[in-house]
């Protein structure tokens, strides 16, 4: 029997490397998975990549409240409920001193990264209470819990998750639903190959190198490394944990 085994999981950010990893891990593990993002094209590219019956796909913008609300409607139509919300859906933004920093790519950073899993959490936890509880699993980033220069709207996002995060496992907590974060250092990501660009334009190898070899385990993440942390988290393993801050970062926070 699967770790998940009955389980229905929504997934935002579902066709992004961690997201489709998760969804491919958890369908494996008995979970019936709906994989939540923006495009189409990349989400059947997903589904089909993944090639379980157990993962179909919904197209929602997570800063969108209709939207929210449709996917876990969409899940509890197709799989008669929803036991797990991955809130994993982000956006990088730009590498810019606050100075120059444009305010419409910061609120479009907060708005994703902020919003987007707290509009989840307000969706999807009256379909958990009706089924007894449930795990919310949102992502946040070792940029959650210390600074960096140039990534002021990234960072400030997800800082703020975690306070999301604390907030929700409280209100969750009477109703069985727990709540917390995983807080990954670089991940072999479509995002880090971005932010590795725009840090070193025409270098990106070069700030990769530099970012490796300041991980004590001397490497980037895969995105499997983040979905077993969100399995555990996600499946009754961790039925006493809620409210937690759990690094994924090769050592890096232990410097």
């Amino acid at each position: 029997m699967g770790r998940l085994e009955g389980k229905v999981a929504i997934i935002t950010g579902g066709s992004g490397g961690i997201g489709r990893c998760a969804g491919r891990m958890f369908a494996a593990e008995g979970a019936d998975v709906l994989l939540v993002d923006l495009s189409e094209k990349d989400l059947k590219a997903a589904v089909a990549e993944i090639g379980s019956n157990r993962v179909s796909y919904c197209v929602a913008d997570v800063t969108d409240p209709k939207a929210n609300e449709r996917m876990v409607a969409t899940a509890v139509e197709r799989y008669g409920g929803v036991d797990v919300l991955l809130a994993n859906a982000g956006i990088e933004g730009k590498v810019k001193p606050i100075v120059e920093y444009d305010v419409e790519t910061f609120d479009n950073v907060m708005a994703v990264n902020v919003r987007g899993p707290w509009l989840g959490l307000k969706a999807v936890i009256p379909a958990m209470q009706k089924r007894g509880g449930g795990s919310v699993v949102i992502t946040s980033s070792v940029a959650g819990v210390g600074g960096a220069a140039g990534f002021s709207p990234y960072v400030t996002s997800k800082h703020a998750v975690i306070g999301m995060m604390r907030s929700a496992a409280l209100e969750g907590a009477p109703l069985k639903i727990r709540v917390n974060t995983v807080n990954p250092s670089p991940v072999e990501t479509r995002m880090m190959r971005s932010l590795e660009e725009q840090l070193a334009p025409g270098a990106a190898e070069a700030a990769h190198e530099q970012m490796r070899a300041n991980i004590p385990l001397a490497r980037y993440a895969e995105p499997a490394d983040v979905a077993k942390l969100m399995l555990f988290l996600s499946s009754d393993d961790s039925e006493f944990l809620t409210g937690g801050v759990y690094m994924v970062d090769g050592g890096s926070r232990a410097k």
